[in-house]
């Protein structure tokens, strides 16, 4: 890096469209109110990047470290997280939009082909949810093993 230029912008109304940028270091930078529509980011280092009342329509995210991120007040409708490790991750205060219609299947939330083993759920609105081709061992309602709930039913019958 003894070889590499050292330059401070400060640039204010510049359109810098279709520009490239290959090996900057751009440390520490502060953007506002800027439109980076349609840019790419590869081999970049984003650590500790903040962002603040950002439109990310349509963005993808791919071989990605996203440990230790926060996501707040965020509209992640229709995301799709596929192939990844959620070890230790919390869902918090998770909610159904109001404008939603709960009826259209279309909206509703799926879990696929997910490993949730000592996974808890507390506190949550599960109603009409269905839980279908799963492996139950284990699992437990209020502290009563399912199998055991499953057993007893097809005593019944």
């Amino acid at each position: 890096m003894s070889n590499w230029k050292t330059a401070l912008f400060e640039l204010q109304k510049t359109d810098m469209s279709f520009s490239t940028f290959n090996e900057v270091r751009a440390d520490n930078l502060d953007f506002n109110n800027v439109s980076l529509a349609n840019s790419k980011f590869t081999n970049a280092n984003m650590r500790n990047l903040e962002l603040n009342d950002v439109n990310l329509f349509g963005t993808r995210i791919s071989d990605v470290n996203l440990s230790n991120t926060k996501i707040t007040n965020g509209n992640l409708r229709d995301l799709i997280i596929d192939h990844v490790h959620l070890a230790g991750t919390s869902f918090r205060n998770i909610v159904i939009p109001d404008d939603l219609n709960i009826d259209d299947h279309s909206n509703s939330i799926k879990f696929e082909n997910c490993n949730l083993t000592n996974s808890q759920f507390t506190d949550c609105d599960l109603s009409h949810v269905e839980i279908n081709n799963c492996n139950l061992s284990g699992l437990k309602i209020n502290g009563i093993l399912v199998e055991d709930l499953l057993k007893s039913y097809s005593e019944r019958k």
